[in-house]
């Protein structure tokens, strides 16, 4: 009998040995999600063309090409399955242009398009593996590399309109009543040529929440943070630090909650994570714009909340009836 019952146990065994998780099979796509993204990038792109002219698409179209590029080039080397097709890379392209003055030099964008997939992705495995977001990283390497290029204030200045931000950190909470909340929402403010784009980008965003492409810990996190945070500079001093609404509409507070922030590969998984994730990034946003030598925290503020996700990942609930 002992034949059959060590057959038994090797067929059990086999039957146990499962892959990695996840294991629920959704019937969505890597593609699908990326359209979905892209498609609630859409009002914003539009808006920036309306503000900033055909120029935009130039910038926008140039490091999506730079990044696509790069990722077949690195496919190739890697000797793996061309897989563009999935727009992951065109969209971490996107992104990366939103950050942008829309008159960055074509250099400073085609090298941002590489740099978001060489070493924002490629580096460390590919796509779903990089523990930064992408384009952040990319953004960070120019931003240190050509601060005059990147810089808002300086590559904008023939535009009648100022940047809120950098308003704020060089001038004081006095210069802010040149602005009106109103106009910051419908985007007709200076910033990056899509990241400054509020009301579009709120309007993208709830198309990803309603289409369940993203959930809402994070952005819920990340804004509540930032208003909270604003909040108590704010009741300390409001002659010094600016009120909660001017911190969640100016600057790239949107885009960040949204599109930078629930980024699926560089943020945590579980809902009590995600909710501290976007909680520390969106207090990190405000204190950076207070303390910081940079105008816009919400990159450093994301890039900082990214190293912290696996530490986040272990805050979950004990299971029943474990001490």
């Amino acid at each position: 009998m002992n034949p059959p019952i060590l057959k038994a146990m090797s067929d059990v065994s086999l039957r146990l040995t499962v892959s990695p998780p996840p294991h629920w099979r959704s019937g969505r796509t890597i593609q699908g999600m990326m359209q979905a993204h892209l498609l609630a990038l859409l009002p914003a792109v539009v808006t920036a063309v309306i503000m900033y002219g055909y120029r935009a698409i130039s910038v926008i179209g140039l490091a999506g090409t730079a990044a696509v590029l790069t990722e077949v080039v690195c496919l190739r080397l890697q000797k793996r399955d061309v897989d563009v097709d999935n727009y992951s890379a065109l969209y971490a392209g996107v992104l990366f242009a939103f950050l942008l003055p829309v008159t960055a030099p074509w250099w400073l964008v085609a090298i941002g398009g590489i740099l978001t997939i060489a070493l924002g992705r490629t580096v460390f495995g590919g796509f779903g593996c990089n523990p930064v977001c992408a384009p952040l990283v990319a953004w960070a390497v120019c931003r240190f590399s050509w601060p005059a290029a990147m810089d808002i204030d300086l590559n904008l200045a023939n535009y009648v309109a100022n940047s809120p931000v950098d308003q704020l950190m060089h001038f004081g909470v006095g210069s802010l009543l040149q602005f009106d909340y109103m106009d910051l929402f419908t985007g007709r403010q200076l910033g990056g040529l899509g990241s400054s784009q509020v009301m579009a980008l709120a309007a993208g965003g709830i198309f990803l929440l309603a289409a369940r492409w993203i959930r809402l810990f994070i952005p819920v996190g990340f804004l509540i943070g930032v208003a909270g945070t604003a909040t108590v500079y704010w009741a300390i001093d409001p002659t010094v630090y600016a009120d909660p609404m001017f911190h969640l509409l100016a600057g790239s507070t949107v885009f960040g909650a949204f599109f930078l922030a629930p980024d699926a590969a560089s943020s945590p998984v579980g809902k009590i994570p995600q909710t501290v994730f976007g909680l520390i990034a969106g207090a990190m946003v405000v204190i950076i714009r207070v303390y910081g030598v940079y105008p816009d925290g919400v990159p450093f503020a994301i890039m900082v909340a990214n190293l912290l996700s696996p530490l986040l990942d272990r805050l979950r609930p004990k299971f029943f009836g474990v001490r």
